[in-house]
């Protein structure tokens, strides 16, 4: 009931957010005359906070719609190394704002994933964000995909590995990753903004497609994030 509420309070939110990011666009465009430093600032502020709760208002609509089963998938074969390059190249300019270092690590003769495009691009964004934004200046993030063997054995699956050199998940931390707004209390976790909502919609997202999702950590070293997905079959 809380999170209807939620989410219905995150729709009137839209339209006024949608009028402020587009009226700061044009004026950074430099549509109403040239910006001094300070217009600049202030104008560049309210863009990146309209941007963050655009986010929280999306993924707020996604919890919901999963949690009443309302979440439809597009479901075709596609390349999850396209899907990696488009999220490491519109992720490049944050990562190296904060100089760090990203590296992608593709096997040859990946076969086709079947999966939602979209969807599984969000998860991978949620997971790189996540790397980048708890790695220190200088961090290093690796990406790498592979085919490999299911859990039975017998069948072939996409693997993914996301991996950071950041700060970690204490111990008494990790079985509450995946849940709704769960926000660590370690200080480094708290200074970045975020809803606690990333991870568990990601978790959904990846089984809703047949995948898993699960992952290492050692506080002060970095976490690694491992997901797999289905694929397309030759049929």
């Amino acid at each position: 009931m809380a999170l209807s509420k939620l989410l219905n309070c995150s729709h009137e939110l839209r339209t006024p957010m949608t009028a402020i990011k587009g009226y700061s666009d044009l004026l950074l465009a430099g549509t109403a005359g040239t910006l001094n430093d300070m217009q600049l600032t202030f104008l560049k502020t309210i863009s990146a906070n309209v941007g963050r709760m655009a986010t929280l208002v999306s993924d707020l609509s996604d919890i919901s719609r999963i949690e009443a089963g309302r979440l439809k998938l597009e479901f075709e074969a596609l390349s999850i190394a396209d899907v990696v390059d488009d999220i490491v190249r519109s992720s490049r300019q944050q990562i190296e704002a904060r100089k760090q270092r990203v590296g992608v690590e593709i096997a040859e003769n990946l076969l086709p994933v079947w999966g939602d495009r979209n969807r599984i691009s969000q998860v991978l964004s949620s997971l790189l964000s996540n790397a980048y934004k708890y790695s220190s200046e200088g961090g290093e993030i690796t990406i790498r995909v592979k085919n490999g063997l299911a859990s039975d054995g017998n069948s072939a699956e996409a693997h993914l590995e996301i991996q950071d050199t950041g700060v970690g998940i204490h111990p008494e931390d990790r079985e509450k990753v995946f849940e709704k707004f769960f926000r660590a209390k370690d200080g480094a976790v708290r200074d970045e903004t975020g809803g606690g909502l990333g991870l568990s919609i990601a978790k959904n997202l990846v089984e809703m497609q047949g995948g898993r999702i699960s992952f290492e950590s050692k506080v002060g070293k970095g976490t690694t994030f491992y997901v797999t997905f289905p694929l397309a079959s030759d049929e």
